[in-house]
């Protein structure tokens, strides 16, 4: 092949970027929870032909994926690598694991156009949902013999910030990250109308989830807004109710039309 050739060969046409990428699937915010920040948690989703797939929040080495021995395929959401729509990403992902043999971790390619995980995945399957303290739920009963595993798996779990799910209100995610305790709150309602809902919260200065517990900010995640609060030395049953009792009000202001003043 000639070198103009080379120069005109056609590039791998590309998935166009999707800001809201785990849109349509069961549990969207969990999705973005796990993606964005949860430490250490997975949760067993189903392809449609019924293959059982685990969805990790990191997997060692911040693999892509791997096979595991029994042949359970395992995806890694906390990566580097992203193509414009993470849900193309993680579904081919699933493609290379579908030919990859047990035991083997899958090497991230290209993904080009093709099948997103909302094609994939059974809608019904629900998702089953696990958040760990530590990191040994990575490793097979053989795996523990093996001084190199045995290290990598120690330094992952003295990184691990302790995080815990809120079972009163859905998707909020309590983490102790040593000197500050932070509770991140992913919310799927429409944007425009959660933002005047909480401004109308702030203005009332009834934002907050008791004095221990102020809001101290709000970020986007694939598309979904996710207030978080600086919690101080409150028990978690008391935060449960508080999260509760936020989540009715919040309600309130979400059924109110009135215009923001």
């Amino acid at each position: 092949m000639g070198k103009k050739s080379r120069r005109n060969k056609p590039s791998k046409e590309r998935m166009p970027f999707v800001a809201r990428t785990f849109e349509g699937l069961p549990n969207e915010a969990d999705w973005v929870a796990l993606r964005e920040f949860v430490p250490s948690a997975a949760a067993l989703v189903r392809l449609t032909d019924g293959t059982g797939v685990r969805v990790c929040s990191l997997l060692p080495g911040a693999g892509a994926g791997l096979v595991r021995p029994d042949g359970e395929i395992w995806v890694g959401l906390q990566v580097l690598h992203n193509h414009g729509d993470i849900s193309r990403d993680l579904a081919h992902v699933i493609e290379l694991a579908q030919q990859t043999p047990a035991g083997t971790p899958i090497k991230m390619t290209d993904p080009g156009v093709g099948p997103r995980l909302q094609d994939l995945l059974d809608p019904t399957a629900g998702f089953d949902l696990v958040v760990h303290e530590d990191f040994d739920w990575w490793l097979v009963e053989e795996d523990r013999a093996n001084p190199a595993a045995g290290a990598a798996l120690a330094e992952a779990n003295e990184s691990i910030s302790p995080t815990t799910r809120l079972t009163s209100v859905e998707t909020a995610y309590l983490t102790d990250m040593g000197e500050h305790t932070y509770l991140r709150w992913i919310m799927a309602q429409p944007e425009e109308a959660l933002l005047d809902a909480l401004a109308k919260l702030r203005a009332e200065s009834s934002d907050s989830l008791g004095p221990q517990a102020q809001l101290i900010g709000i970020f986007r995640a694939h598309g979904l807004l996710t207030p978080v609060w600086e919690v101080h030395q409150v028990q978690t049953e008391d935060l449960e109710a508080a999260a509760a009792s936020f989540a009715d009000r919040l309600e309130q202001k979400l059924a109110d039309a009135t215009d923001l003043t």
